[in-house]
């Protein structure tokens, strides 16, 4: 077993031969953390402060370390560089053009020693950033309530349109977010704008987008997902942007460590009240536990763990965070439920609302539910510190006589959810959602009790979409 690595405080460093903040991508997953750097003899340190007792890591500095800028790189206001160490090349950025170039230098002449202090550094390029537009702040409470549905009309698969144009089309539908003043649609817009653009992909690389309104449209939650090394960072930057606590950005770090997932994502939800929340998916099948180390620890983690141990429930198809800009913190986790039997996996089912303590569904919803008896059943959990949130089970593909059934139950208006549907290029749901919301958890602006959800899946862009 390796000792740990001795700790090191900046103070302890003395007078180093050169220090002050930069931006460094992260390991694993490649998020950006300003960081308070000291070079000092052969090592580079970073802190995240400039008061640390203890390092968060450092670069040995050898003969066979290189540093260079890099203008090849470009983000607005950024100039970047590189030390390519023994085991790994670090990317940093300084804040001024100027500030890179000393860095560069004051590093170069430490993996000299000392020698050759004299010899120069050839400049690269001259970086010209871009202008740069102030983040717009827009604080992110918590939300899902209910209106009115009548009779379905299959909507018109559009294979023409690129699944971003089409959930531009979706929210041009949606009455809450025709206001040019709201909130809600400028949180849309900027959501929407950290979706990276298809340019970005390569052969074999898709985004994929995903859309969810309860049955009367009072709730929509969006999701999109892709490739981690072109997502990960627009990812942060619109959490930054919209208020996310660090705390929450280094969780997503550790999480996406642990993971690793080829594949992340982000959502949003928001209602007609004005209710706006967002996070980040992996969507990833991956155990149970690893999933649960998502979730902050209590007796909900241990409770969900204990009802998969019984029914050996043992994967997960998704697991995602909240990243708004207050407490309680939420993890949802979506699990496949074993077997190919409707009536073994509605028992597993009917036991997780009896050990989560969530009221039993409706007796007309479990009627429509049992209609059909279709396997594919899977589960979908929310806890927080304070508790269980929200417990749904997901039915795969509900035909239009019960999405019909739904809307009735739900008192919906159905022709707003044919136009909706309409809009997306979609022949009906992917699944259907019977879900619990518990009280205290809807802060006003969503529908706490009980609610239907339709889950669409608008499609995947490849680099060829971007029409």
């Amino acid at each position: 077993m390796a000792a740990a690595a001795p700790k090191v405080s900046v103070a302890s460093l003395g007078n180093p031969q050169k220090c002050g903040f930069l931006t460094k991508q992260g390991g694993s997953i490649k998020t950006w953390k300003k960081r308070w750097f000291v070079l000092k003899g052969d090592t580079l340190w970073y802190f995240k402060t400039q008061k640390e007792q203890e390092q968060t890591g450092s670069i040995k500095l050898e003969p066979t370390t290189q540093c260079q800028l890099e203008p090849g790189k470009k983000k607005k206001g950024c100039y970047f560089f590189s030390v390519a160490a023994t085991k790994r090349t670090y990317l940093i950025y300084a804040e001024s053009e100027q500030q890179a170039k000393e860095w560069v230098e004051q590093i170069c002449q430490a993996i000299q020693g000392g020698k050759d202090k004299k010899d120069p550094i050839v400049p690269p390029p001259q970086i010209i950033p871009e202008p740069t537009k102030p983040p717009v702040q827009v604080e992110i409470p918590k939300t899902v309530e209910v209106a009115p549905p009548s009779s379905i009309k299959p909507a018109k698969s559009n294979s023409e349109i690129s699944p971003r144009k089409l959930i531009a089309l979706a929210k041009g539908v949606i009455p809450f977010l025709q206001d040019e003043e709201s909130k809600v649609l400028e949180f849309w817009q900027i959501w929407s704008e950290s979706i990276p653009p298809a340019e970005d992909l390569t052969a074999g690389m898709a985004i994929e987008y995903a859309v969810s309104t309860s049955a009367n449209m009072q709730k929509l939650t969006w999701r999109t997902a892709g490739p981690q090394n072109i997502f990960i960072q627009k990812m942060v930057d619109f959490f930054w942007n919209v208020g996310a606590p660090e705390s929450e950005i280094d969780r997503l770090n550790d999480v996406g460590a642990l993971i690793n997932p080829l594949k992340i994502g982000s959502w949003i939800d928001m209602s007609a009240k004005g209710g706006m929340d967002g996070g980040w998916y992996f969507p990833v099948d991956i155990s149970l536990k690893t999933a649960i180390e998502a979730a902050d620890p209590g007796e909900p983690s241990r409770k969900v763990q204990e009802w998969a141990d019984k029914h050996s429930v043992d994967k997960c198809l998704s697991v995602g965070r909240d990243m708004g800009a207050a407490p309680p913190r939420q993890t949802e986790i979506r699990m496949k439920l074993p077997g190919n039997d409707f009536n073994i996996q509605w028992h597993c089912v009917i036991d997780a609302f009896s050990m989560f303590q969530f009221p039993p569904l409706p007796e007309a919803s479990i009627q429509i539910l049992q209609e059909n008896k279709l396997p594919g059943l899977c589960l979908s959990v929310i806890t927080a510190s304070e508790g269980f949130v929200r417990l749904g089970i997901m039915v795969p593909k509900p035909s239009t006589e019960t999405v019909l059934k739904l809307c009735a139950l739900a008192g919906a208006n159905n022709e707003e959810l044919a136009a909706f549907e309409g809009s997306l290029g979609t022949e009906g749901p992917t699944f259907v959602e019977y879900q619990y919301l518990r009280e205290g958890f809807g802060y006003g602006v969503y529908k706490e009790g009980f609610d239907i959800v339709f889950h669409y899946l608008v499609g995947e862009e490849t680099s060829e979409e971007n029409r």
